[in-house]
């Protein structure tokens, strides 16, 4: 089965600020699941460990082809304690809301929390390549699956099947970033 982690959509909003898309700029801290209300109002997914960050966005930007689109938050209230749901300056309508489906909200990396060392960003993680202690690559990592207890990589092989790496110390040695890549001691029959 193909994964895809981003979709995007051909609508394209003229009269907001547009910025050229620079994709380590922008983390990615929410997906728009639908429009919430009659006035523009967006359900969102939180991607982020504490989603009362929420509260204090004033500016996010949504992916459209290539072109990233900033918008300011006027209001930001949540459903179950959990599920964000932000206004957007210039989204008036429940139909104007529903363009923004399926959307990644990103904030600015500038803007993201510290991290310690051993943590790291989702966005930073996906396109990594995947090799064991020996050098043999195994793959690239296409999707993170937040399970609650650890993360799980899905890499995906080199003949297109996909492969689920927990995310834990005695599997994950080492995340090289700059570099682009990941070393893992695989578990007996993981592989």
């Amino acid at each position: 089965m193909k994964r895809s982690f981003r979709m995007f959509q051909d609508k394209a909003f003229v009269n907001r600020r547009r910025i050229a898309l620079n994709e380590k700029q922008y983390i990615a801290v929410g997906k728009i699941l639908s429009s919430w209300g009659v006035k523009g109002q967006v359900k969102v997914e939180p991607l982020t460990d504490n989603p009362k960050r929420f509260k204090i966005l004033n500016e996010v930007f949504i992916d459209f082809k290539s072109q990233v689109v900033s918008y300011k938050v006027e209001s930001v209230m949540f459903l179950r304690q959990y599920f964000p749901v932000l206004k957007f300056e210039g989204i008036n309508s429940k139909e104007e809301a529903d363009t923004l489906k399926g959307h990644y909200i990103n904030i600015n990396r500038k803007d993201a929390v510290n991290l310690s060392e051993d943590r790291f960003f989702i966005c930073d993680i996906i396109g990594l390549h995947v090799f064991n202690e020996f050098e043999t690559y195994i793959g690239t990592v296409i999707e993170v699956i937040q399970t609650g207890a650890n993360d799980v990589y899905v890499v995906e092989t080199k003949d297109k099947n996909e492969i689920l790496i927990p995310a834990i110390k005695q599997v994950v040695k080492k995340v090289d970033l700059r570099n682009g890549i990941m070393i893992i001691r695989p578990l007996e029959g993981m592989l």
